[in-house]
């Protein structure tokens, strides 16, 4: 197979083409760097079979010629992280729906399967947990830019589920959620990496909120292993599939254990929203996929524990020298 990943130098997009190349495929990875980072695929971008693109996704020409030239395509490209989506709402807007009609138009027009990446911030204020993927929508206001993201994500789901209806494009959606690992940055609000870099130099590490926010961690080589199966499961086209972990643990939590596993003098902070993103947010307390659609699809299930995905971003972020 040679596959097409949109991202492909971004955290997860980097870490499925890494994958896919050992597991023998070719890969033709698209990124403008925007969040993305070249430093991600150093390790194997001279590999054979591995092709790096810098260009943006909302370019139809560029979309139409690297899928001409692969068998399968992993939209992973998105505007992504709260900071970000709080800053460049307008950035957000564009590249999230824009982007996915013209990756969509290119898969189309070739007759190439495709996964999309969407996400749990689809489930917007929804206390209806644990979330399954025919639940309905619950999101703020329009006055909140924090919602655009999720409502941009909405349509993209939108799109590739009419393609699917309309042409019979292969489509799969895929809603992550939470997912951490090496190369995952803290700069756009990812708060493992953020905590855990601030742990290893004894800073503060600043919480946002009250902290007793609940969310689930999973680890980026269980992402990556069911994306694949979901790309190679004929069954799973045309629908949506949650992929998280159901390991719940508050975000003070995720400070304290990352504090004892680092042996760190940090002290905590709590920093308000306002203050964090410069603008009131509305925030989600709770977090939870149910993972019974994709058990029962491909029979998948995360295989890293919380624990075991923190030591392996330690140990990473520790080689890095932050």
């Amino acid at each position: 197979m040679k596959a097409l990943i949109t991202g492909g130098a971004g955290f997860i997009g980097s870490h499925l083409a890494e994958r896919l190349l050992e597991d023998g495929h070719k890969v033709i990875a698209v990124d403008n760097l925007s969040t993305g980072r070249l430093e991600n695929i150093q390790s194997f971008k001279d590999k054979p079979g591995f092709d790096f693109i810098e260009g943006d996704i909302c370019n139809a020409d560029l979309m139409e010629t690297v899928t001409q030239q692969c068998d399968a395509v992993f939209h992973l490209a998105a505007a992504v992280g709260v900071k970000l989506i709080v800053d460049a709402p307008v950035r957000t807007i564009e590249t999230n729906i824009g982007g996915t009609e013209a990756v969509l138009e290119a898969a189309n027009k070739f007759g190439r399967k495709i996964l999309i990446a969407s996400s749990s911030e689809i489930y917007g204020k929804s206390e209806t947990v644990p979330f399954r993927e025919g639940d309905d929508i619950i999101l703020g206001s329009t006055s909140f830019s924090r919602w655009s993201y999720a409502c941009s994500k909405a349509i993209d789901e939108f799109l590739g589920l009419a393609f699917y209806q309309q042409y019979g494009l292969r489509v799969v959606v895929a809603r992550f959620f939470n997912i951490i690992g090496p190369r995952q940055t803290g700069q756009y609000g990812m708060v493992a990496p953020r905590f855990v870099k601030r742990a290893l130099r004894d800073e503060p590490i600043s919480i946002y909120g009250n902290g007793q926010q609940k969310r689930c961690f999973c680890y980026v080589d269980d992402v990556v292993e069911a994306s694949v199966a979901l790309m190679n499961c004929k069954e799973a086209t045309g629908k949506v599939y949650n992929i998280g972990s159901t390991e719940e643990i508050t975000i003070e939590g995720l400070a304290d254990k990352i504090i004892e596993m680092t042996g760190s003098k940090s002290k905590k902070e709590f920093v308000s929203y306002e203050k964090a993103y410069g603008r009131p947010i509305e925030d989600m307390m709770r977090r939870v996929p149910s993972l019974e659609r994709i058990k029962e699809a491909i029979g998948w299930q995360p295989k890293t524990t919380l624990n075991e995905s923190l030591r392996l971003i330690i140990e990473n972020l520790k080689k890095v020298k932050i």
